[in-house]
């Protein structure tokens, strides 16, 4: 048998038996990270947050199962779930505090709402577990199984992933969807704009007399402004089937249009979760026509976004940066993209405004002032 040729490649692949190992776990988590995500869609699809709740705050695992009302043979299996959900930070699993008499059992265990949970609880004004239903969710989950057909054939590069996995459209999709892909943007937008205009008012404080919110759906956002800020007159932009199933609204005005054709005037546009879901030649389209509808900015004139600039700050958490990475594949799935600063500023530019300022939240997402 002919010796083997040492190859340069060969002390690349070379590994000890300690990074053999943590490889190996490494590898097996990230393999099946998504078991986190199906866990925690089946705690709320469960109203598990509910249950705690109702609770005072801390259930025992029987306590769990009689208020969801659980199969009893999956007793078991509702403890190996929780264990899944305590894990990860979706709960938490402390001791009860009675200590136990000689020869008795060890205090019985409690499962609490953590941060994570608490936005969970449906009777919580900060719920936001239609979101959990928007993103976890077949459609996405199907399309970007479909990357690697996607990056390398040539008959998929130019359709969306949710076109090559779907046959239609990412809104085709939520054409009867039964409304849950609003229900989770309200919900998004009922909770962000609690801290956005208790931490960040500032930015719409300034406004003069009007705001218009592009593609604002049944108005949650806009109410949220107009509530806190009475002096301004808001309206809502959204296409015609949608602004016909908006509820009453004493605070917002609705106005049927395409913002691809016009933005009705206002002294400041707000766009909130839409610039991402187009390419760069569509949002310099749509800052444009924006542009036309707000006066200049020595009249006080600007657009206000909300939306994630990818990397800012530089000083961000782990998690914050994983968040916008994820987000932004997820968002790949339906030809949108979350940008970096530089992908930001070409859109300005290109749409003929001459400065903006960004201004990061605690959150995933920043505050972009757009100058004219």
């Amino acid at each position: 048998m002919a010796p083997h040729k040492h190859n340069e490649q060969d002390d690349e692949l070379t590994m000890s038996t300690n990074e053999l190992l943590q490889g190996q776990l490494e590898l097996y988590h990230h393999c099946l990270a998504f078991v986190k995500s199906l866990a925690l869609k089946a705690a709320t699809d469960l109203r598990i947050p509910d249950a705690i709740s109702r609770r005072g705050g801390a259930a025992t695992l029987s306590e769990l199962a009689d208020e969801i009302k659980i199969h009893p043979t999956k007793l078991s299996n509702l403890r190996r779930l929780m264990r899944v959900l305590t894990t990860s930070g979706v709960f938490s699993l402390v001791q009860g505090k009675d200590e136990p008499c000689d020869g008795a059992a060890a205090p019985p265990e409690y499962y609490e709402l953590t941060v994570v949970s608490r936005l969970l609880v449906e009777r919580s004004p900060h719920d936001l577990s239609p979101m959990v239903d928007t993103m976890v969710d077949p459609v996405s989950w199907n399309a970007l199984l479909k990357m690697p057909e996607w990056f390398t054939e040539e008959r998929p590069s130019g359709l969306s992933l949710i076109e090559v996995a779907q046959g239609c459209d990412f809104w085709d999709t939520t054409v009867g969807d039964g409304g849950k892909f609003s229900g989770g943007m309200a919900a998004d937008s009922r909770v962000a704009m609690q801290v956005l205009l208790k931490e960040h008012g500032g930015v719409f404080k300034e406004v003069k007399s009007s705001l218009v919110d592009v593609g604002g759906s049944h108005g949650a956002t806009a109410t949220a402004v107009a509530k806190a800020f009475p002096h301004l007159k808001c309206t809502v932009l959204d296409l015609a089937d949608v602004v016909a199933l908006a509820p009453t609204n004493d605070r917002v005005t609705f106005v049927a249009g395409d913002m691809f054709k016009y933005v009705p005037p206002a002294d400041a546009v707000l766009l909130k979760w839409i610039l991402h879901d187009w390419k760069h030649e569509d949002c310099v389209k749509i800052m444009r026509l924006c542009k036309e509808a707000i006066p200049e900015r020595d009249a006080g004139g600007k657009v206000i976004i909300i939306d994630m600039v990818v990397g800012y700050p530089v000083t961000q958490q782990h998690d914050s940066k994983e968040a916008q990475a994820f987000f932004d594949v997820y968002m790949m799935g339906m030809d949108g993209i979350e940008r970096e600063e530089s992908e930001w500023s070409m859109i300005f530019s290109e749409a003929g405004f001459s400065d903006y300022k960004i201004t990061p939240t605690n959150g995933i997402r920043s505050i972009i002032e757009v100058f004219p």
